[in-house]
This record gives C-alpha cells, sequence and structure tokens, in this order.
C-alpha cells in the first residue's frame, strides 16, 4: 500500500470523477496535502465541483504515469481543520494568485476507502486492490495469478 501512496505523492494532478445526478464529471484537480491514507483539496464555492461534492460527497481519482496507475474511490468530507486549510493556501503558490486569503476557498478531504495500484511495465502486470474501509490490503492479481 505504502508504494501506491508514494506515487500519490509524486504525482498530485489527478483525474478526479464526481457525477451531477446520472452523469460522470470529470476534471484534472490537485492533491493539496495528503496525510496517511487522507487527501485534501481546495476549490471555490462559485465552481460546479463544488455544488457536485455538495449532493453526492462519492468520488474516484485516478493518477497515471509510465504505465503506472493509482485508483482511490471514497467519499469526500468537508471537515478539515483550520490549520490545515492554511498549510494548503501558504504551501500552493497558485491558490495564493487566485485568492487574496485562505478563507476565500472551500476545502475538502478524501479518506481513501479503496484503492487500486496497476504496473504494467513488469511482466507479468501487477495489480494490488486495498479495501481500507475493510481492512484487506494487498490483494490483487499479479499477472494470471491471485495475491494477497
Amino acid at each position: 500500500m505504502e508504494r501506491a501512496l508514494q506515487f500519490l505523492r509524486n504525482h498530485n494532478e489527478v483525474a478526479f470523477a464526481t457525477s451531477e445526478g446520472h452523469l460522470p464529471k470529470l476534471r484534472m484537480f490537485q492533491i493539496m496535502k495528503q496525510e496517511g491514507n487522507t487527501l485534501y483539496f481546495a476549490t471555490s464555492a462559485k465552481k460546479a465541483v463544488f455544488r457536485e461534492l455538495k449532493q453526492n460527497p462519492n468520488v474516484e481519482l485516478l493518477a497515471y504515469t509510465n504505465n503506472i496507475s493509482v485508483r482511490c474511490a471514497g467519499m469526500v468530507n468537508f471537515h478539515v481543520e483550520d490549520t490545515v486549510k492554511r498549510w494548503i493556501y501558504e504551501h500552493n503558490d497558485v491558490l495564493s494568485r487566485l485568492y487574496e486569503s485562505y478563507d476565500q476557498m472551500e476545502y475538502f478531504c478524501l479518506p481513501i476507502a479503496e484503492m487500486d495500484y496497476y504496473d504494467l511495465s513488469p511482466t507479468p502486470p501487477v495489480f494490488l486492490h486495498f479495501d481500507l474501509m475493510a481492512g484487506e490490503v494487498g490483494k490483487g492479481f499479479v499477472g494470471d495469478q491471485f495475491s494477497q
């Protein structure tokens, strides 16, 4: 699991999927902070993504590069401590160019419920599934072999 979490630390720009009604919505997002299995994000309350998250907090995200991908799923929440909000704002130069103060944004986090790690480089390829809610860590396939 640490390999997948490290991949996310190194590749923080992700495709972020929400929904509006029954329609999927996909956009690029940046992971602003990572603490263990929790990913933090920031957005504007005026954006559609904020409304979509309020209506349906279930999301998926995908990071990919060089034949390796990590997919995460879970339910976002908007309970982010003020110190974390300030840290995110102060450590991201884009946010300070767009907003005068950290409190002009909305912050949310994704405690990862499920995570898949795919590495298509080796033969056979590696697939690992982590169900963090059930405590099942590392089930997956290496080629045609089931591993745990």
